[in-house]
This record gives C-alpha cells, structure tokens and sequence, in this order.
C-alpha cells in the first residue's frame, strides 16, 4: 500500500511536468510576442492567485499569526523566485533555459532540504537522482560542433570579468537562472516545511496570498510601475490574447497544485530532479511547433543536437525506472 502511494505522487509531479512544458513554451510566446517585461509578465500572472481563496470554500483554514506570517512569506517568495524565472526565459531559448534551472533547482533542493529539513536519500533514490540530473544536462546541451569548447572557455572567461559587450546577454542569463533556481530551492524547502505543520489546501491558500500581497508591493517601485502600466494596453488588450493568457495560467494553476501535493507527500528533492521529464515533453513540444507551426514558435534543433537530448531522454527514463521499480 505504501509503495502505490509513493508512486502516485511520482505519476502526477511527471503529468504536472507535462502540463508546465507546454506553459513554458507559452510563456516564451508571450515574453516575445506581447510582453517584451518579465516584470509585467510576472505581475499579471501573480495577480490572479488570489482566485485560489475559493479553496477555503472547501477546505476552511485559518492559520496562527506565526503560521499566516510564514505563509505568506512563501508566497512571496515565490513571486519573487518567478520574476527572475521569466527574466531568464525572455533572454534565451526556452529549450536553454529550462534545463538550466532544472539542473541546478534539484541540486540546490537537496542541500535545502538536508539542512532544513533532515531529508536525506536511500542509496537507490540517490542513484537515480544522480542519473536524472545526468539526464538533465544531457539534455540541456545545445552545441555539438567543434567549437563548443571554444565557447564553454568564453563564458568561462565572461564569469571571470573578462567579458566583451557581446557576451553580457548570456552572463545575464546564467545569473537570472542561477537566482531563480536557488529562490526554487528555496521555496521548495519552505513550503514542504509548511506542509508538514499545516493543512496541504489550506496552506497552499494562504501562501498564494502572500502572492498577491507581493505583487500589489510591486506597484511601490516606480520602475516596475511604469512597466506595468506601459503593458497594461499592449500586453493583454485583445480578447484573443487575455483568453490564451487566462488558458495558459489556468493550465499553470493545474500543474502548480499538483507538484505542491506532490511535495507535500514525497521528497522535496525526488520531486524537483523529476523535472527531467519535463525536458522530455518541452523537446517534443518544441520539434512539433517548429516542424508544422513555425511562424508562432520555431527554434534551430540539428539532428546531431536531438541526438544529444535522446540520450538524455534514456538517462532520464532510467532514472525513473529505478525510482519507481
């Protein structure tokens, strides 16, 4: 009985993973496409959380004042972890981006989780959590021509101060990921402590208030204003447009709620590295736009590139075997 509800978890944080590879790919549309500010991006999409209080209705909560305070301090936190995500996403590829986070997220769970939580992984979860992030970077791997080296030394050198103006944008980009990553890790951490203190709905709830709460402290920074604002017409005005950005974050809700539970019953870490098959459903996502809709999302995939992911598809499939076998 125990072993099937641990693999219930595992089954949904990978259909979760499925919805949130194509809300990426959405995301990065909209980044491109209407956006063009991660700022505004993240304001409109944290604003809707407050719709979630109609899970009280089901499930009424009301924490301690210390409990609401941390709470709504995860919430905040993770608006916060989401600006630096979609600054991120709006620099690069989402097939670039993506894999970088979901590298390092998992990685920085498990130091989050071992210190804070006293989690630790049985020597079979640790293999396959080895093998997933493998599988990840595999993944994430872009460049297979001769100079790829040539172009690790570069970023090498980027990182060290040695930098020409052409290479800001991907030193931008690594400490976008790397921030966003580590406030993931932390989030995860913290909501997971949550969980096991207080009612999964109902303190799921209240953090998406602390949410909302930090995105109306947005409108207090007079730069973030004026990009709210600049997009408030551009961004979301045509009934097409606010009807696919409503689908997209109803579908994010989705999967959102669903790697919450996941966390709240498994291990914060497991949960985070099985973003490896997230990578999966993004490069299948990505292929299908590019080949038969190429003039709304279309990215360069070379058939040497695509043989690089396939491993790491396997390694991430065998990840998942050992995990769940």
């Amino acid at each position: 009985m125990l072993k099937y509800k641990y693999m219930d978890w595992i089954f949904v944080a990978i259909f979760a993973y499925f919805i949130n590879a194509g809300v990426y790919v959405a995301d990065k549309f909209m980044l491109s496409k209407r956006f063009h500010s991660s700022i505004a991006y993240a304001f409109y999409v944290g604003i809707w959380s407050v719709l979630n209080f109609v899970f009280l209705v089901f499930a009424p909560y009301v924490p301690s004042p210390t409990w609401l305070l941390i709470d709504l301090s995860a919430g905040a936190l993770f608006l916060l972890t989401i600006v630096f995500w979609y600054k991120a996403l709006h620099q690069s590829e989402a097939t670039r981006v993506v894999p970088i986070v979901g590298a390092l997220t998992p990685i920085f769970t498990l130091i989050f989780a071992v210190v804070f939580l006293g989690e630790t992984l049985d020597p079979k979860s640790l293999v396959a959590f080895v093998i997933l992030i493998a599988g990840g970077t595999l993944i994430s791997i872009k460049q297979t021509k001769v100079y790829f080296w040539q172009k690790i030394s570069n970023r090498v050198r980027e990182l060290l101060g040695e930098i020409h103006a052409k290479y800001l944008p991907t030193r931008r980009l690594f400490i976008n990921s790397l921030i966003s990553a580590m406030f993931f890790a932390a989030y995860n951490v913290l909501i997971k402590y949550i969980y096991m203190h207080e009612p999964f709905m109902g303190s799921f709830v209240w953090s998406r208030l602390g949410t909302f709460l930090a995105v109306l402290a947005m409108l207090l920074i007079p730069s973030w204003r004026v990009a709210i604002m600049e997009h408030q017409k551009t961004g979301v005005k045509k009934q097409s447009s606010l009807t696919f950005f409503l689908g997209v974050r109803f579908l994010a809700a989705m999967a959102f709620i669903m790697i919450n539970w996941a966390i709240s019953l498994g291990n914060v870490a497991m949960v985070q590295v099985m973003q490896g098959t997230q990578y999966l459903f993004l490069i299948l996502i990505v292929l299908a736009m590019s080949r038969f809709v190429p003039q709304i999302y279309n990215e360069e995939l070379g058939r040497g590139v695509v043989l690089q992911k396939l491993g790491g598809v396997a390694l991430v499939s065998y990840g998942l075997y050992i995990l769940i076998s």
